[in-house]
């Protein structure tokens, strides 16, 4: 009994203990404020990220309208210039700009592959799509997307390395194959991108018209698939940067998909009205899934490698300087085409794909269907003028905030290493066509530093110090062709940054 009397005592006293007894979170008040930290940071995710992904389409918008407003005008100036220099006399001045050979190129490369895209039926491609199974669409769908990128990444190289074959001081040794194979290659790869572009916005289109949707189901929850391919990965500062320029780039490529979806089907039913009510639903649904995807994607890649929602102002900060530093005097790029290099946005295939669409679908016949057309551009220039004015205004501010202006009147890179070979006693990195490697290696560090510099880089470098000491004895030589931390205005959308996605 007296055993039993002690086991039951026991017994209450244990339950009384689990009932009353108390913990003070205080005596570990770091994490639990870690923690609460976290929560905030998650929950600030969804207004700092559609802050950047607002400021990046502005910024495709302004991109994208240039080739249809600005660019036909500065195509028409370069040409009249090169029409009236013959009798005015050259006077030892160069026959084009760099810019005006570059817009010229841009006009002549678009115009040939709109009379290329002339031949291509798209209600006979909309057919041979729609005949196919649902799963071979999927397969299709996301095939294109892989391809999508693909040509962007070697898009972009093979613009820019024609404006340079075109553009090159004629005093420098001949390293090229010559302006007109490139162009060849420029204007095949603009084809073709936009005959990729058009397929994908056909099967985009077989998914509207789908009458179960199961098709635009499928599709939708591929966007879902993207978050198990992308949370549960390690990234830092400048791999998100990355990922966030190309989620810029998608939304903005998506929003054009849909405008030529919906203009096909408005089309189809004759520009009646009720049917734009009926298609109103299904955009709505792809994009709000589209900003629930990125908005999740986002939260979770900050919670799991503990980065601050203020790195989207920093973010905001290196595309406003793009936009800002194109405009000073000394710019060595126009931006669009750092738009297309930062966020891999090419706008020349998607403005042709537009361009055909609308000229198929919109007949103009009479002098008031011309006046309309007139009237359009011109409200097209508004447009693209005003977005232009409030986008260099808010990219002042932006900059400004970040304390980047010393930045804007550094020298271009070129100045900078012919300058620091100079001082070493070398040739100029202009002549130096043998070994650039070696030579921007050794011009790398005397590039000016300012105090942006630090607040550009990634918050964990004395992390990377420690292990690069650790690692010394053990790889030797290894660590001299370690590749140097890049700052944010280095990285564009397929740079290989020096702390990789593992």
């Amino acid at each position: 009994r007296t055993e039993l009397l002690v086991y039951y005592l026991s017994l209450v006293r244990f339950i009384t203990t689990e009932l009353t007894r108390g913990y003070f979170l205080e005596h570990n008040e770091a994490k639990y404020t870690e923690r609460r930290e976290r929560v905030y940071t998650c929950l600030r995710i969804p207004k700092e990220l559609e802050k950047l992904m607002t400021f990046g389409f502005f910024l495709c918008l302004d991109a994208f309208l240039y080739v249809f407003t600005l660019l036909p005008l500065r195509v028409i100036l370069a040409l009249l210039r090169l029409l009236t220099l013959p009798c005015c006399g050259l006077g030892g001045s160069r026959l084009l700009q760099p810019a005006q050979v570059c817009d010229v190129l841009k006009g002549f490369i678009m115009v040939l592959c709109y009379s290329m895209m002339s031949y291509v039926d798209y209600a006979m491609m909309y057919h041979l799509i729609r005949g196919q199974s649902v799963i071979k669409l999927y397969i299709i769908y996301n095939m294109l997307e892989v391809a999508d990128r693909l040509f962007s990444s070697f898009g972009q190289d093979i613009l820019d390395a024609l404006y340079w074959t075109a553009t090159e001081p004629k005093e420098k040794k001949r390293a090229h194959i010559g302006v007109i194979p490139h162009f060849l290659m420029a204007v095949l790869y603009v084809f073709l991108h936009a005959i990729l572009i058009m397929v994908q916005a056909t099967t985009l289109n077989v998914a509207f018209n789908s009458h179960n949707k199961s098709l635009l189901t499928i599709m939708m929850s591929n966007n879902f698939v993207e978050i198990k391919g992308s949370v549960f990965k390690k990234f830092e500062k400048n791999n998100l940067f990355q990922m966030s320029n190309s989620d810029i780039k998608e939304r903005f490529t998506n929003y054009i998909l849909l405008l030529i979806v919906c203009l096909r089907n408005m089309e189809q039913f004759s520009w009646n009205p009720d049917h734009l009510w009926v298609l109103f639903p299904d955009v709505v649904m792809v994009i709000a899934s589209e900003v629930a995807v990125d908005v999740v994607k986002h939260a979770f890649i900050t919670k799991f490698n503990d980065i601050s929602a203020d790195v989207y102002g920093e973010y905001r900060a290196s595309l406003a300087f793009d936009l800002v530093s194109s405009r000073q005097k000394n710019a060595y790029t126009d931006y669009s085409d750092s738009v297309s290099r930062r966020m891999g946005f090419i706008p020349l295939p998607l403005a042709l794909l537009l361009i055909r669409v609308v000229t198929s679908s919109v007949k103009i016949q009479g002098s008031l269907s011309f006046m309309c057309v007139l009237l359009f551009y011109l409200g097209m220039i508004t447009l693209k003028v005003l977005n232009s004015i409030v986008l260099l205004g808010t990219s002042c501010v932006f900059v400004k905030e970040a304390k980047m202006e010393e930045k804007l009147f550094d020298p271009p890179p070129s100045v900078v290493s012919s300058q620091a070979t100079a001082d070493k006693g070398g040739t100029p990195l202009a002549s130096d066509n043998s070994q650039p490697n070696a030579t921007a290696e050794t011009s790398a560090p005397t590039l000016p530093k300012s105090d942006s510099d630090t607040f550009l880089t990634t918050p964990d470098e004395e992390d990377d110090d420690k292990i690069i000491n650790a690692d010394t004895g053990l790889e030797g030589d290894g660590l001299k062709s370690r590749t140097p931390k890049k700052d944010l205005l280095e990285i564009d959308r397929f740079t290989i940054c020096g702390n990789r996605i593992d």
